[in-house]
């Protein structure tokens, strides 16, 4: 495994409006990616989500903690996929601001 790839975005949200936005935005990035991923498995434990993705034959898997002020992002990539870190790390930002944003 490589070094664990790891976001924090703030919010305003609180916690619970802030995960709900994720729940909703994971659940369209999901129906958007479905023809690219194997498999997708994601629990909900509080506010703790684990998520396991299967893509390109290689698994990833990452936590998201909600927190009060911020969401933490915690992904591992494996050595095939480490490669690509930074512009994982622009489109974690980018989505993970985006479903966090006031409407």
């Amino acid at each position: 495994m490589s070094k664990p790839l790891i976001i924090v975005i703030p919010h305003e949200l609180g916690q619970t409006a802030a995960r709900e936005r994720l729940e909703t935005g994971l659940a369209r990035l999901k129906a958007a990616f479905q023809d690219k991923v194997s498999g997708v498995d994601e629990r909900w434990t509080d506010n703790h989500l684990d998520l396991a993705i299967r893509a390109l034959g290689q698994s990833i898997s990452a936590g998201l903690d909600v927190g009060e002020k911020d969401v933490r992002i915690e992904v591992q990539l494996p050595w095939l996929l480490a490669a690509i870190a930074d512009k994982a790390r622009t489109y974690l930002e980018r989505e993970g601001r985006l479903m966090l944003e006031r409407k």
